[in-house]
């Protein structure tokens, strides 16, 4: 699958049950993304990466908690927990996530007054990642999404996926979701609606 890719979605420590803005059952979708990887010539990762103080973090405002709204120049934030700092055990991989042949890593969210869902486009709708066009200069039209959260960083990498051209699809059973007030229903009526198809890993992706 020359033109394909398989993109792994923020598989971080503080994703998973433990950690500071744990995704319920996240745990169990690593062992499943090593076996989609193993199919894949192609493997890119995307990776939370805030500074400490970031801008979608509850503590940078004092008296609000988190998964409190708040209104920032660019638009409704979710206030977060402190999660994903640079540097920090909770920034990592997982572990037992097989990233040896990841051939690009994207950090995303390092810029302290923008938070970041998608790997394409940070939260703002302007700042590029760079991915697209890595990806497209590459030959890669077809994008298959897995990881954490599905409701929000892959929903919004597989939207900006497809305004951007490539032929995409989340598999859902190599995902896991937040939903968060409603999040995730609302997550698939919008992937839906942009032409994200659906699948299971164990469907032939060829």
């Amino acid at each position: 699958m020359k033109d394909a890719c398989l993109i792994v979605v923020d598989v971080q420590n503080d994703f998973i049950p433990g950690g500071a803005l744990a995704v319920a059952r996240g745990d169990e979708i690593v062992p499943v993304v090593n076996r989609l990887a193993a199919r894949f010539e192609n493997l890119v990762a995307t990776q939370d990466w805030h500074p400490r103080g970031h801008a979608s973090f509850a503590s940078s405002h004092p008296g609000r908690k988190p998964f409190e709204t708040i209104e920032l120049p660019y638009g409704t934030q979710v206030l977060w927990p402190d999660h994903c700092v640079q540097g920090t055990p909770g920034a990592a991989l997982h572990s037992a996530l097989q990233t040896e042949r990841t051939q690009l890593i994207i950090r995303k969210g390092f810029h302290p007054d923008i938070d970041s869902y998608s790997g394409f486009l940070e939260a703002d709708r302007k700042t590029s990642t760079g991915l697209a066009g890595y990806l497209k200069e590459r030959g890669i039209r077809r994008l298959y999404l897995c990881g954490l959260a599905t409701d929000f960083c892959v929903a919004w990498t597989a939207l900006d996926a497809r305004a951007a051209g490539f032929d995409t699809t989340v598999l859902e059973d190599a995902c896991r979701a937040i939903d968060l007030d409603g999040s995730l229903a609302r997550a698939i009526a919008e992937m839906t609606a942009a032409g994200v198809k659906r699948a299971l890993s164990s469907e032939n992706l060829t």
